[in-house]
Order: C-alpha cells, then sequence, then structure tokens
C-alpha cells in the first residue's frame, strides 16, 4: 500500500515521520498529473502547493480550524488529504466533486472560493466570530501573489492587521496568477527578502531565554527600537503583521515549523512561501501558464486534446483587424490574456496593450479615463468577473456617457467550473446600466459584425456578451434587435446567443408533432422594444423564452414587461437558469438539467400548446 493510500485526514498526515513525507508528496504529485490528465481542471497550481498544503494539515485540523484559500483552484490536494482522493476521479464531472472548494463537500472546506483577493477579509471575519463567541480553533488564509493585485486584499491585510486578531496569512508567492505577474506589488514582492537563517536564528534564540525571561524582554526592546528606528519597513510590517520570509515553498520541513511558530503567537502574522508553479512536472514547470487550467491531456507528454475554435480566439484575432486601421483602439485584461483571446493582440500592438492584474474594478475605471481622453477602450473579461466592476460601470463609465467596450466572455455557462464562474448574471446588471448596449452574437459572422458596431455605431458604453466554446449550428448574420428566423403559427421561441441553436433544434423536434414554431433570434438586447416579438405572440397566443442565465432581469422578464400592455392575453413560460446558481458538469449536462436544451424547450412548448 501506497502512503497516499493510508490519508484519509488531516490526523493520518500527522502520523507520518519526516522519511515519509517527501515519498507523500511525490505520490501526490502523479495522483494529480494522471487524474487532471484525464477530468481536466487546474494543473500547475496544484502541483506548486503539494508541500504547502501537506504543512498546513500537519499544523491545522481542519475538521475545526479553518483554512481558508483564495480562489481555490489550487486545492485538489487538500481535497486529497481530507478524504476525497477516491472520489477525484469525479472531479469537475456532473455529480462529482468540485475543483474549488466547496463546504457542502466536507466541513474541512472553510469557504467557497472562486474569486481571487477575498481570502484575508473572509478569515479576519471568521476570526472576530471566534472571539465573540468564545470559541477556540486557529484560522489561516491562504493567498496568492496574483491574487494581490486586487484591491481587496489589501483591504482586507489593513484591517486584519490592525485587529489584533490570532490570524495567519500564507502569502503564496510564485510570480505568477495565469499569467505571470505584473505592476508595482509584484516587483515589490521580488524585492523583499528575509533570509531563512535568520528565521532559525530567532526561533532558537527565542527558545534559548525562553527561562530568562527579564533578560529575553529586554533585548526585545533593544531589538524592536533598532528595527524602528535604523532599519526600513517592508510593506506587510508597516501595516502591522509580524511578517516571516520568504520560506522556500518546497521545504516541507520548514513550512511546519514556520506555519506552528506564526500559529503559536497569537497575533496577525504573514508568511511569504516562495513556490515554483508546476513543481514535479517538467512540461508544466516550462509553460505553467499553459498548464494552469487545461482540458485533457497525455500525462507522459503533455501534450493536450485540441478543442475547435471558440468566440475568444476569433474575438482577439478580430479586434487585431480592426486595430490595426485605428491606433486609438487600446485593450485591457485583468490577468487574463491568453483565456480572453488577447495574446495576439499583445504581441502585435504592444504599447496599446494593458494586463493590470486582478483588478477588474480599476480595469473598468481605466478604460473611463481613456475614454473620456478620445481613446477606445476594449476591457475583455469573464462575466463572473465583470459582477466585481459594476458600480464602476455605472459611476465611471455610464454617468456621463462614455464609449467603452466590454467583451464580455464565459457569458452564460461555462460548465465544469461550476457555480462561481457561470455567467449567469451579466444580462441582469448590464441592463440596469444606464445608456449601456448589449449585443449577443450566435455566430462568428455575427461577432465580426458586432464588434464593428460597438466600436463605431454606438455611443456610450456597450458589451458584447459571447459563450465559452465555438459556434453551433446557426452561422448566419442578423445584427438587428430581433430577426425571424423561421416563421410559425402556433408558438413563439424567442433566444439569443448560440442558445439558437436549442431553439432552432426544439422547433424541428416540434414540426413532425404538428406543433408549428416561429423562431426569433435576438441580437441586440438593449436597447430593444421587442416589436417582433409582440406581433409574433399575437399571432400564436403563446411564448417561450430560453436563455442560459437568472431569472431575474433576463430578456424573459424584459420581454414580459413589455408586452404587459397587450390587450389580447397569451400564455407564456421562461426557460432559465432560476436564480442562476448551477452545480458543475458538462454545458450539455447543464442545460438538461435546467431544461433549456431541444428536448426541454420543445417539451415545454407541447406543454404550452397542449394546455388550451
Amino acid at each position: 500500500m501506497s502512503i497516499l493510500e493510508k490519508i484519509h485526514s488531516s490526523n493520518d498526515i500527522k502520523q507520518l515521520n519526516t522519511e515519509e513525507l517527501p515519498v507523500l508528496c511525490k505520490e501526490i504529485r502523479s495522483f494529480l498529473i494522471q487524474t487532471v490528465s484525464e477530468t481536466g481542471g487546474h494543473l500547475a497550481s496544484n502541483l506548486g502547493t503539494v508541500e504547502l498544503t501537506v504543512a498546513l494539515h500537519r499544523v491545522y485540523d481542519t475538521q475545526h480550524d479553518r483554512i481558508v484559500f483564495d480562489v481555490g483552484h489550487q486545492s485538489y490536494t487538500h481535497k486529497i488529504i481530507t478524504g476525497r482522493r477516491d472520489k477525484l476521479h469525479t472531479l469537475r464531472q456532473f455529480g462529482g466533486i468540485s475543483g474549488f472548494p466547496k463546504p457542502y463537500e466536507a466541513v474541512d472546506d472553510a469557504f467557497i472560493a472562486g474569486h481571487a483577493s477575498n481570502s484575508v477579509s473572509v478569515a479576519l471575519g471568521m476570526a472576530h466570530a471566534r472571539t465573540l463567541s468564545g470559541e477556540d480553533y486557529d484560522i489561516c488564509a491562504v493567498i496568492g501573489d496574483g491574487a494581490m493585485t486586487g484591491g481587496l486584499s489589501f483591504e482586507g491585510l489593513s484591517n486584519a492587521a490592525m485587529s489584533g486578531e490570532p490570524l495567519v496569512v500564507i502569502l503564496n508567492d510564485n510570480n505568477m496568477s495565469i499569467a505571470e505577474n505584473v505592476g508595482g506589488t509584484a516587483r515589490l514582492l521580488q524585492s523583499m527578502r528575509v533570509k531563512p537563517a535568520y528565521l532559525n536564528f530567532k526561533r532558537h534564540y527565542r527558545k534559548l531565554f525562553s527561562h530568562l525571561p527579564a533578560l529575553y524582554t529586554f533585548n526585545h526592546h533593544v531589538k524592536e527600537w533598532l528595527k524602528e528606528h535604523l532599519i526600513p519597513d517592508d510593506m506587510f510590517t508597516g501595516m502591522g503583521f509580524d511578517y516571516l520570509g520568504p520560506i522556500d515553498g518546497h521545504d516541507l520541513r520548514t513550512l511546519e515549523n514556520v506555519i506552528r511558530w506564526a500559529r503559536d503567537m497569537r497575533k496577525p502574522v504573514l508568511i511569504h512561501v516562495l513556490t515554483k508553479k508546476g513543481k514535479g512536472c517538467a512540461y508544466a514547470e516550462a509553460n505553467p501558464e499553459l498548464y494552469h487550467g487545461v482540458g485533457p491531456f497525455d500525462p507522459e507528454t503533455g501534450i493536450l486534446v485540441p478543442e475547435k475554435e471558440g468566440f475568444c480566439s476569433r474575438f482577439g484575432a478580430l479586434l487585431c483587424r480592426y486595430a490595426e486601421s485605428d491606433p486609438k483602439i487600446a485593450a485591457i485584461t485583468a490577468a487574463m490574456s491568453g483565456g480572453t483571446g488577447l495574446e495576439g493582440f499583445a504581441a502585435r500592438f504592444p504599447e496599446r496593450f494593458y494586463d493590470i492584474g486582478i483588478a477588474e474594478e480599476h480595469a473598468a475605471s481605466m478604460a473611463g479615463g481613456m475614454a473620456k481622453q478620445g481613446l477606445i477602450p476594449v476591457f475583455a473579461v469573464y462575466s463572473s468577473f465583470l459582477q466585481r466592476a459594476f458600480d464602476m460601470l455605472i459611476h465611471d463609465i455610464s454617468l456621463q456617457k462614455l464609449h467603452a467596450v466590454f467583451a464580455v466572455d464565459r457569458a452564460g455557462l461555462v460548465g465544469r467550473d461550476g457555480e462561481t464562474h457561470q455567467g449567469a448574471f451579466d444580462v441582469s446588471f448590464l441592463s440596469a446600466v444606464p445608456g449601456m448596449t448589449i449585443y449577443a452574437p450566435a455566430s462568428f459572422a455575427e461577432l465580426d459584425a458586432m464588434l464593428g458596431l460597438a466600436l463605431y455605431g454606438c455611443e456610450g458604453p456597450v458589451a458584447i456578451r459571447y459563450p465559452r466554446g465555438g459556434e453551433g449550428a446557426y452561422s448566419d448574420c442578423h445584427t438587428e434587435a430581433e430577426f425571424v428566423l423561421r416563421e410559425g403559427r402556433d408558438i413563439t421561441i424567442v433566444s439569443y446567443g448560440v442558445m439558437i441553436n436549442e431553439a432552432l433544434a426544439a422547433a424541428d423536434k416540434l414540426a413532425p408533432e404538428g406543433v408549428s414554431a416561429e423562431v426569433i433570434k435576438i441580437g441586440r438586447i438593449r436597447p430593444n422594444g421587442f416589436d417582433e416579438t409582440r406581433l409574433s405572440v399575437k399571432k400564436t397566443k403563446r411564448l417561450v423564452v430560453v436563455e442560459d442565465v437568472c431569472a431575474f432581469g433576463g430578456v424573459g422578464a424584459q420581454i414580459l414587461s413589455s408586452l404587459a400592455g397587450m390587450s389580447d392575453g397569451f400564455a407564456f413560460r421562461l426557460l432559465n437558469l432560476g436564480d442562476g446558481i448551477v452545480p458543475h458538469g458538462s454545458v450539455e449536462e447543464l442545460r438538461h438539467l435546467c431544461g433549456i436544451d431541444a428536448q426541454g424547450i420543445a417539451q415545454s412548448a407541447k406543454a404550452l400548446v397542449g394546455e388550451e
């Protein structure tokens, strides 16, 4: 039996001797590579944090203590240790375990984590709750250096440092987020170096003088005076943390000792840990950005299973084409140049490309400043990450009617990353932004045409929302607010984006059963008076609206509001994602689960026709 097969909890980790620990780490890495090669997922980040996670479980009991992961995509080793090794083959699969911490899976998962920079704030909230309730448990936040480019991380650090709460923050510094880190914070972290030998000396010094408390206290005061007056503060000490580091994040023995020491200090402590993303896997070490998040691949060679061209890569190519003839176009990404298809733009127009780190709020406000001074900024961002910049969309863009373009990638269902990443809310919150124009291309041809309209045919803010993955059977180009793709007499089916493929397929299923469906494609969500839909519903008396976003504020709700004054009554069904909280699985499985695939649409349409 391997050592890994004996591990089912933090307690099992604590029983291992020092010779067994390196073997365990090697076994975990092999297990991770083999499993992720089959399921897809986050590889490089998990390989880089194996020793750190093992050390955390040697010090803390996650059944009782709270370890708060930032983002959480590096939590696979944590899941393996806490009894989910036998389920890891279901990782990110429908009905299987999530690729992120989820308290509903196990009490060991302290908090849902899918977006960056919030872990210190969450951990401090837990520390305050512990104090007020008089309970006794330890709390540790694990935050990556990439997340330090987000302003929320500094809000949490600033408050945690002054709180006095016993709390350990581990800064996992691998000089990467998804891509290589950028900005002043990254440069500052690179300059912060305290030799590990000094930490060993300090620990032995404290032990040596523990039986002479008066002498230790006197020497401590002298040392603190010298530090205060002669040695410049690092950023974290200046905030009020006791700063320890940097520590070799792959030296398990030192990691465990320093984490234990920090925990026992009973005050705000920050440990700066240096790790290597992709550690122990040659191809992941060589290209950690490529192997950050992957689909299935060959575990021996690292060769990835090729994917079809998607909307994001097509968007990147189109933006380059427009930028060739217009020097006013500038592109912005929040640490996602590869994920949003902007790598080509960065290479061809480096002076007009801005990677601002994981700071979506800053990106939106910066776009406002660019637009105010005459540029055409294009901010490419995932739908679920744009949620963070809602205030900036209104305050810094909309109020001055500034012309900024938001390329909203991963709109709608994204699949295996689950509820923290589904693009379920952008239609609702973008529709609430005054003056916002929203396009929903259903094909690559429409993406091209609508990007041109967004750049040159609109005033004020513009959003183009498109899905993860590529186009379906529909490949035509209709940029109108509404367009009747198929005429019918019995029922009106309305949809937009790539969901129009499911609507057309549902109409095909209905035809042999004697139900004639009229299919209307929405090309521009806002502004839209839904006049074509009104005319169609007057004829058919029945309406089904299909969309892969939440119900509240969606197109279905907007259509019903627009048709509320119709004198003739009509029956309707709104097919959508309900409250928008949808688990992980393939997009096809999730559409079926929510009843918005062709089969579900056809069943709802037949039921509506049959009710009369």
